[in-house]
Order: structure tokens, then sequence, then C-alpha cells
């Protein structure tokens, strides 16, 4: 258990078991030991390391495949931004193969729209999984290795233990893409199961055992995953407070080699996410489309499964499906609601003057999670999931005389941040999301 998590336990039970507190000693949050993962709903990043290409080599594939680029275009801040300012507890890693640092070390496409072929990025050529979108086609990256974007992903954790558990998306990627300009790429290595292992290897290479929320812990002494959560449940927040879960967000021929001799996930780091309901592997869901799975996605959530789903998924979607998607996820109770959009974006923005508001994904009310409008307990507010005054590391208790007196926790007001910040503020008790929320930053 991580140390914020003891620290918090230990503070709780001083203060309402025991009714003596010392000096200093804070109880900050008083229902994590009945609150559970799948009771919070947070927001989440699509393709959370991507970042729009090079314009002269867009235009060149543009030349080759009309109205292509426009698939891609969209950016993301770097990691520690999105946690820090835009509220996003849920991440997107695409990640290849390339054992010898050889694959996307030379860009190929790039030498023929101008642009130098080597981009003269060293962690390019260092052994390990890569982090980007399409190979030699959309290449941009916040965080160009597996590893360096886990270690984004722990330093800002280990500085803020407070934060509500961290889920991280994992899609293998082993796309075959056209030669389109005929220049010859560089192989790709297909995944298979020994990629599959060197993942979970690289995953713990970065996290301690004690900091990820593993299938193993989940499923405990029963027999099948499913059945733990939907028995014995997920754990609690006291449990899994700054810790960080990892999902594979693959299905079939992929999820069936990373379940291959670990039956029910035994042993591995992350979970499936393309299974359904029924199997002995199912804890984790994806279901992407808001609107035609919205029952889908209430009824998981309403029997315990954790699910993931997209509030927008095509930049080029417009009014009025862009919002309804938007609010549908927000409403259906997903515990993760990804998008492209957790700030405006600007760009985006300026080919839309008809909208009568920016499209902005974020939580509403939350802090900058929120109580599950769906499976969250109805007294349930949403600075109990997380309190932004509250990432730091839990002071230690000044030695000091007792007292008997009753212990109330508070709620201190966030900080102002600097201008473009986004401020979470405490919030009242999650109730289903209306048709159009109101949304902030």
């Amino acid at each position: 258990m991580r140390r914020a998590a003891v620290l918090s336990i230990f503070a709780l039970l001083l203060a309402t078991t025991l009714g003596v507190v010392g000096a200093g000693a804070e109880v900050r949050y008083p229902n994590d030991s009945t609150l559970r993962l799948n009771q919070l709903q947070v927001m989440g990043t699509h393709n959370s390391y991507h970042k729009r290409g090079d314009p002269a080599f867009n235009a060149l594939i543009e030349t080759v495949v009309p109205g292509v680029t426009a698939e891609w275009d969209y950016e993301q801040a770097p990691l520690p931004t999105q946690f820090a300012d835009q509220g996003v507890r849920q991440i997107e890693l695409d990640v290849w193969a390339d054992p010898d640092g050889t694959i996307f070390s030379d860009r190929k496409s790039h030498e023929a729209a101008g642009l130098p072929a080597d981009p003269g990025i060293a962690e390019l050529k260092e052994p390990g999984f890569k982090v980007l979108h399409i190979h030699e086609v959309d290449l941009e990256s916040t965080c160009w290795t597996f590893v360096t974007c886990l270690t984004e992903v722990k330093t800002w954790s280990d500085a803020n233990p407070g934060h509500a558990p961290f889920t991280i998306l994992v899609e293998a990627k082993d796309d075959v893409v056209p030669d389109l300009l005929g220049l010859g790429y560089a192989s790709v290595i297909p995944i298979g199961p020994a990629e599959l292992d060197g993942i979970d290897a690289e995953i713990r290479s970065v996290f301690a055992p004690e900091d990820i929320i593993t299938p193993d812990e989940v499923r405990g002494s029963r027999s099948t995953l499913e059945e733990a959560v939907l028995t014995d449940g997920w754990p609690t927040l006291a449990e899994s407070r700054g810790r960080v879960l990892f999902a594979l967000d693959n299905g079939g021929g992929v999820q069936n080699d990373y379940l291959a001799g670990h039956p029910s996930l035994q042993g591995r780091v992350m979970f499936s996410s393309g299974s359904e309901p029924g199997n002995p592997e199912t804890a984790f869901i994806k279901y992407n489309n808001p609107i035609g799975d919205f029952a889908k996605i209430q009824s998981a959530v309403a029997a315990g499964y954790i699910v993931r789903t997209r509030s927008d998924a095509d930049p080029k979607q417009t009014n009025p499906n862009l919002f309804a998607d938007r609010d549908q996820a927000l409403a259906s109770g997903a515990q993760f609601v990804s998008t492209d959009y957790p700030v405006p974006d600007p760009k985006r923005e300026a080919e839309h003057p008809e909208r009568t508001e920016p499209f902005v994904v974020q939580m509403p009310g939350g802090t900058p999670a929120r109580c599950n409008p769906i499976s969250g307990p109805p007294a349930c507010t949403a600075s109990d999931i997380e309190n932004p005054a509250w990432l730091g590391p839990v002071p230690e208790p000044e030695p000091t005389t007792t007292t008997t007196a009753t212990v109330t926790p508070t709620t201190p007001p966030p900080t102002t941040p600097a201008t473009g910040v986004v401020v979470f503020v405490a919030a009242s008790p999650a109730t289903p999301v209306a048709a159009r929320p109101q949304f902030t930053g």
C-alpha cells in the first residue's frame, strides 16, 4: 500500500476511533475506507501523447490521400500538464515494439517532404517500445518511449500522492502502413506473446509493485476476476489513492495472446478491455459509443464493472452530434470518459464559428474527479474523490498534547493558479447529468 494511503487510514482511525489527534494531523478523506474505485468518474484523453504533424509533411500526405490528415488534427499537452492543469486522470498510450531502436529513427516520408529524415531524437534510437500514432504517417509525440511516458506519470504521482488513481490504457500496435510514396518503409514488429511480456516488463521497470493495482490484487481469493468485482467489489480509495491501473486496449488475437497461460489475468500487469460480461477476465470493459452503447454502459457500471467510453471520436465530427455524444458519455456513468479536448482547441473552434459555446470535456462539478452518477453513493461529494488542495503528501502529525475534541474534516479552497490553469472546486453530491450540463474551463 502506498505511504499516502497508510497515513490516510491512520489519521482516520486516530480521529474517528480513538477520538483524539495531535496538532497538525489531518483527516483528508474520511470516506476513503468505504468509497471504491468504480464509484468515481474522471476525464481521460485519447492518444494522450499526440501532437499535430508538420504542415509541410501533412501537405505531402494530402496529395496522396486527400482528407486523411484531418483525422489526426488534434494535439495534447505534455502529460504532467494534463494532470496538473486539465484534471486528466486517465491516459492512453500507443506502443510499438522497437527492440533495436532502428524502426522509427529514420523518417523516409519526411525526407520526401523536404524535412530531415533523421529528426535528431536520441530516444528513437534506443531499444524499447516507442509511443506514436501511425508509423511513418502520424509520428509526433510529447514522450517518445513508453518508459519516458511512464516515468512522467510516476514523477508527477510521487509528487502528488493524493490524486485519484490513474488509469493508463495501452494499445499495442503493429499496423502495416501502405508505402504511399514508394520510399521503402522500415518493417514494424508484429505484436505477439514476447512483445506483450515486454510491455509488462517495461511497466514493472518504472513502477514498484505497490504502485500498481493489478488483476491479482483485485481478484484476491476468488477463482475469477469477474467474480471478484461482481461479488467483493473493487479496491477502496484508501487502497487505491496515488496508484496506477493499466488496461490493455486491444481485443481479438492480441488479447488472446495476453491471456494465454494467464487465466483470469493471473500474473499480468494489465486488465483486458476487449471482453464482454460473462468471461472470467472481464472487469474493465471498453464501450466507445456513448449513444449506441448507453444502456450497456449503465448496466455494466451498475453491475460493478469499470467502463471506458469516448466523448468524441473524430476531429471532423461537427454539431449537433458532437455535444450529444459528450453529454451522453458523462451521463452514462462510464468511469473513464476519454476526449481529444480537455481544453478548447483554438484551431478547431476557429473552424466552427456557428458554435455558441466552445467544445470541451470536463467533469461537471469535478475537483477534477466526481462521484459516479450511476454507482456513487448518495452522500458522496466530488471532494471525497479528490481535493486539489490535498494532492501533496500528508504531513506527519506533530507530537503534542491530545484533546478529546471530535475532528471534523474541512475542505480548504484551492489556491489560485496561474492564468490559463483550470481551477477545480468542491462539488455537491453527484446526480445524473442532464441533457446539457454546464462546463467550465
